[in-house]
């Protein structure tokens, strides 16, 4: 699949709605609190471990990003483009590395389902730009001789 491609597109604006899904519930204080009651519930339930007690400045670490997220994932699905798929592929390369580390640091199990997704969803996307592009590199360096 080529980063050009409407295929590809297709799983830049997925990757948006994931992430707004996700993420929405991050963006404000009052959000933040029922979502962080609700995945302690969660890991509680499935025995992956309750999320640390909830404190103004995890909140407000939760809220930036949140707030980022809901805008980038916004972008995302109003204009995909093929630069947003190779952007949002090094993001995700990026929260995988935190959420490995938090999960190697005693983090909730729970982070290993979105730690999942986001290696999912980034080598999804990175692939494409891994791949060689002969036919335009070809030709280019055919027209420089």
């Amino acid at each position: 699949m080529s980063p050009t491609c409407p295929a590809y597109l297709r799983l830049v604006r997925s990757s948006g709605w994931y992430d707004l899904i996700v993420t929405a519930g991050f963006a404000t204080p009052w959000t933040y609190a029922l979502l962080h009651h609700l995945l302690s519930a969660a890991g509680t339930a499935t025995g992956l471990g309750a999320m640390p007690a909830l404190t103004p400045m995890q909140t407000l670490y939760a809220n930036l990003m949140g707030s980022v997220v809901v805008i980038w994932s916004l972008l995302r699905i109003l204009r995909p483009l093929p630069l947003h798929g190779l952007l949002d592929g090094a993001a995700r390369v990026l929260f995988s590395l935190w959420e490995t580390y938090a999960l190697l640091h005693d983090g909730p199990r729970l982070l290993s389902v979105f730690l999942v997704l986001e290696v999912t969803f980034g080598l999804l996307q990175l692939a494409p730009w891994a791949r060689p592009r002969t036919g335009r590199a070809v030709a280019a360096g055919a027209r420089h001789r």
